[in-house]
């Protein structure tokens, strides 16, 4: 085991979205973690992101051997993570009382779209529901209509984000003083989070409350995305004076209209004559243009083609395991380097050896 978590046992219970992506970071920082699932149907795919870094185990926690397992598990764990509803780990036993009871040091990250309270605690919902009530939503996209961002807002960007850091604020505290505490992390509020710098902004009134009329929003024409004559597009982020000045200098735009850089009433015809002017060259002729300068540019890539670039190959971004792209851990730490550990599934046969492991009979 090697990592800065190495000597930190966490238990997930099995879930989507963003606590298999928790759990995932924490193995990768060289967590010890053991996701217990309800069945386990099929080959395990070691190295894929709700896998890789944890041993798999089949629990019934509506049994009552499946339950006491899960708690003697609990017990010797320094962290548990799980993404049920409000309410349904309590029915099953396995709620923070009970399990605190058992183990006082305990950080217990709990993962919910609306959190543990208010009126749509019990509501389903999914990413873009939760980024929704936050703002984040409404703020993206051209002015005709929202557009989705993925889900990397509420779950990834926002939920497995804010988990980790809780629970690592929370054992860093249960270490120091003994003492545990719940970790109440929810989507819609680990959005607005992100969304702190903008509505502060707003808050200053420097940000409109719509769609693309913003500096950052695709409003700009320096801070924007272009299609080029190959179909292909390239995104432009001049924004500050020095970057935009070479922007006009590499692009030879001396007309005075281009002068009107903050000025929004010229933008609709700044953005009108960048589009022009990019749709005359491929992206690979911009590439060869404008990339490694201090225009901030950088070509818009396909996900097949993001892995062959050479920045993120000179990084090692993304790694090949069983024949299968993968993403590198993050952040990268120079003393105590994370690393990509293959997941493995405890079978019937293997679950004593497993329990020992953990001190357990």
């Amino acid at each position: 085991m090697s990592g800065p978590l190495a000597d930190v046992r966490v238990v997930e219970l099995a879930a989507i979205g963003p606590v298999p992506f928790c759990g995932m970071m924490l193995a990768d920082l060289g967590a010890r973690v053991v996701r217990i699932d309800r069945s386990m149907a099929g080959p395990m795919d070691r190295y894929a992101p709700e896998n890789r870094g944890r041993t798999a185990l089949a629990l019934d926690l509506k049994s009552e051997a499946g339950r006491t397992r899960a708690l003697d598990l609990i017990a010797a764990a320094d962290v548990v993570i799980e993404g049920y509803r409000p309410g349904v780990m309590e029915r099953l036993g396995l709620g923070p009382e009970a399990v605190l009871a058992a183990n006082p040091a305990l950080v217990y990250g709990r993962m919910t779209g609306w959190g543990q309270d208010g009126p749509y605690r019990d509501v389903a919902g999914h990413d873009i529901n939760y980024i929704a009530v936050s703002g984040a939503l409404h703020a993206t996209g051209p002015a005709e209509h929202p557009v989705i961002p993925l889900n990397l807002v509420g779950d990834y960007g926002g939920g497995a984000m804010h988990l980790v850091a809780g629970v690592l604020a929370a054992l860093h505290h249960a270490r120091r003083t003994g003492t545990g505490q719940v970790v109440d992390c929810a989507m819609s509020d680990a959005a607005i989070s992100l969304m702190s710098m903008i509505y502060q902004k707003r808050a200053e009134a420097e940000w409109r409350d719509s769609r693309a009329v913003n500096v950052i929003d695709g409003g700009a024409p320096f801070y924007n995305v272009y299609r080029c004559r190959d179909g292909a597009w390239i995104a432009i982020g001049a924004i500050e004076d020095r970057f935009y000045r070479l922007l006009r200098d590499k692009l030879d735009l001396r007309d005075p209209l281009f002068d009107r850089q903050f000025d929004r009433s010229a933008w609709p015809a700044l953005r009108g004559r960048l589009s022009e002017i990019f749709a005359r060259r491929t992206r690979a002729e911009w590439c060869a243009l404008l990339e490694g300068s201090d225009v901030c540019f950088a070509p818009v890539l396909s996900m097949d083609e993001a892995a062959g670039h050479p920045h993120n190959v000179a990084r090692g971004a993304f790694l090949e395991r069983d024949g299968r792209l993968t993403t590198a851990p993050v952040p990268r730490l120079s003393a105590t380097p994370a690393s990509i550990r293959p997941g493995a599934a405890v079978g019937p046969a293997d679950t004593a050896d497993f329990l020992k492991d953990w001190a357990i009979r």
